[in-house]
């Protein structure tokens, strides 16, 4: 399957995920300017992580109102899978195709560490080479990341399966509201989580936790 990675003024994690899609999917993505209007023929479109703009205004603000946003909009609306990852996911909600807002962490400092991470939902299209239930490992490096949403439409996000990752066993490392790590729209294309996950998957980097999520992406999960 075929993918691209979006590249903004400030993102640092684009060499990182296009590595990951490469390695995982034997193809290198297509990368895609903030600039362009007009997208590739692919199947997943990636938004990495990083300091977009220097995360001025907010986190994710301006890139939100980047002409390519708009035609990731079109694109997700025409079912095409879309993965923001930090920065990325602080872009997706920007731009209102993720609900709720990501704060400053709740110990006002950057973190930077490894965090474990329950997989609520097993069955979307990112989850379906894990269990729900299980315990993965995955590395965090964000300042705010705490994710916040009122609580009717917390409540519509867990009775709709939303909630795709939850931070577990004590490890929240921004306050986020009932340890949510990772979600996902209501039509189930686009997910949006803080830790990084294609920073794990492969033994050089001491683990492959992560690399279920792209496999699942992907759709080449091991039979």
């Amino acid at each position: 399957m075929k993918s691209a990675v979006v590249q903004l003024p400030g993102l640092n994690r684009d060499r990182d995920m296009i590595a990951a899609l490469t390695k995982i999917s034997g193809q290198a993505p297509v990368t895609v300017w903030q600039t362009e209007t007009e997208l590739p023929d692919v199947d997943l479109i990636v938004i990495p992580g990083g300091f977009s703009y220097g995360d001025y205004l907010r986190c994710g603000a301006i890139a939100a109102r980047m002409p390519v946003m708009q035609a990731i909009k079109a694109k997700a609306e025409q079912g095409v899978k879309v993965l923001g990852v930090c920065n990325g996911f602080q872009i997706l909600v920007e731009a209102g195709m993720l609900p709720g807002a990501l704060m400053m962490n709740a110990s006002l400092k950057f973190v930077c560490k490894e965090v474990k991470l329950e997989v609520v939902n097993a069955e979307t299209d990112f989850t379906r080479a894990y269990d729900k239930g299980q315990i993965i490992r995955c590395p965090v490096a964000h300042h705010e990341g705490n994710y916040f949403v009122d609580q009717d439409t917390l409540k519509s996000l867990n009775d709709n399966g939303q909630v795709v990752f939850r931070y577990a066993e004590g490890t929240n490392p921004n306050g986020a509201v009932e340890d949510i790590a990772g979600v996902i729209n209501a039509r189930g294309n686009v997910l949006g989580m803080m830790p990084h996950p294609e920073n794990l998957i492969e033994a050089a980097h001491g683990g492959s936790d992560g690399r279920g999520i792209f496999a699942s992406a992907l759709d080449v999960i091991a039979a």
